[in-house]
């Protein structure tokens, strides 16, 4: 539909020979949302002898309608880095910003002085959230089901672990890669020491204590063998509402009552079941991976896809579950070493033996966890063909990796996730030895 323009003009001259334009422009649109009116006054001089051309600009602009929206198509990256390791000699970087942790604590410390009590919602008071207890019961399912297909695809794809540092290997025989980071990789020049691997060096095992009241008495030094250790993903499962019968959990019905950091109101202290022994914990070891692979046989060949699929599956739900968890459910971690504990407070334990430990008297300098500090993903380099030559120092750079349980179920037979191609490096093509000096 033309936009119809009246312009009028009105031109005269001025004494020192210089003609003056003043011109009106008006837009007549229609009574329509989708566009603006616009009234628009232009002033110009020509000087004698000039051009006398008037120029005339009528602008409409289209108003967005609410029901229409601009759909962009999620572009995953081709190739990205590999995470960086954290130096030894330093402390982690904070998860949330610490102007935030200063923020919310001067918030807390204002309503302590007003004596006004601390605003809790479930389960930062100590209640169960209703819909996260079949969450945990769907990642304590994983859990033991990843365990159990991690114990029977170690009979069939072999890993190997190097005896001096952490490293890690999926492949008939260990690759040759100078980045031994052990006490004695001086004297190999940075090659490791290959030996048979097992289901602890694919799923790193991180252990927190078990309590029976997370807002009860506090862990101290001397009374930390009372309490048994567990495996965090289970403990975090725990107290998120699965209830296993030698690991027991306190369920309040009243909620807790806090004034800034002071508890006014826990319910009281509830004596702690006594301890299961081992003929009555025999189920225990479902959850647990020391000597999995010894408790699991040796599937048939032609059930190898299937279990390595069901694996695949397990090591995606527990991930996304500890995820959402983590949201809600407060877990802590030390800022220098590996140690995790699933509660609102960590303990005061003097186990933490790492940069500066001297200054803190061994105690360790919590902070919020992530994901990859309570389920470490173990990253492995990704060998494109097992049975092939072992990747050699010089290709390094063309390698990708992958997390050691999608690496081990792939080689199984298992379809990759597509969150994890952009690091194993798919697209890049391996050269030679010769060739890879001649590639800038």
């Amino acid at each position: 539909m033309g936009i119809p323009l009246v312009s009028s003009a009105l031109c005269h001259s001025s004494s020192n020979g210089v003609f003056t334009s003043r011109e009106f422009i008006r837009t007549e649109l229609s009574a329509s949302n989708s566009y603006s009116l616009g009234l628009k006054f232009k002033y110009q001089q020509f000087h004698t002898g000039g051009s006398t051309m008037c120029r005339t600009l009528c602008c409409s602009r289209r108003k967005p309608r609410g029901e229409e929206r601009v759909w962009r198509r999620k572009t995953t990256p081709q190739n990205v880095d590999f995470p960086p390791r954290l130096p030894k000699k330093k402390k982690k970087p904070f998860p949330i910003p610490f102007k935030e942790i200063r923020q919310a604590a001067k918030e807390d410390k204002k309503l302590a002085l007003m004596g006004i009590e601390k605003p809790l919602e479930p389960p930062k008071n100590g209640l169960l959230v209703p819909d996260l207890v079949p969450v945990a019961y769907e990642v304590f399912d994983a859990w033991k089901l990843l365990i159990k297909g991690l114990a029977q695809l170690l009979h069939v794809i072999p890993v190997h672990g190097c005896s001096e540092c952490s490293e890690v290997h999926v492949g008939q025989t260990g690759h040759l890669i100078q980045d031994c980071q052990g006490p004695t990789s001086s004297k190999r020049r940075g090659s490791h020491a290959w030996v048979k691997g097992s289901v602890n060096d694919i799923l790193v095992p991180i252990e927190s204590y078990h309590l029976f009241d997370p807002f009860g008495r506090r862990i101290k030094h001397h009374t930390r063998f009372d309490y048994d250790r567990i495996p965090a993903v289970v403990e975090l499962c725990i107290q998120a509402g699965v209830d296993i019968p030698e690991y027991p959990s306190r369920r309040r019905t009243n909620p807790v009552r806090m004034l800034g950091k002071k508890i006014l109101d826990r319910g009281g202290y509830l004596e702690e079941p006594r301890p299961w022994s081992s003929a009555e914990s025999s189920s225990l070891l479902e959850f647990d991976t020391y000597r999995a692979s010894e408790r699991f046989p040796c599937p048939p060949l032609s059930d190898i896809p299937e279990i390595s699929q069901e694996t695949m599956d397990a090591y995606q739900t527990v991930r996304k579950g500890v995820r959402k968890l983590m949201r809600k459910y407060t877990v802590k971690a030390c800022g220098y070493c590996s140690e995790v504990h699933v509660g609102p407070w960590g303990h005061n334990a003097k186990l933490c033996g790492s940069f500066k430990h001297q200054w803190r008297d061994g105690k360790h300098g919590w902070q919020d966890a992530t994901v990859d500090e309570v389920f470490p993903p173990n990253y492995v380099w990704h060998a494109r063909d097992p049975g092939g030559p072992p990747m050699r120092n010089q290709l390094k750079r063309f390698y990708g990796k992958a997390p050691a349980v999608v690496e081990v179920c792939m080689q199984a037979g298992a379809h990759s996730p597509d969150e994890y191609k952009p690091m194993m490096r798919l697209d890049i093509v391996i050269p030679d030895n010769e060739e890879a000096n001649l590639i800038v």
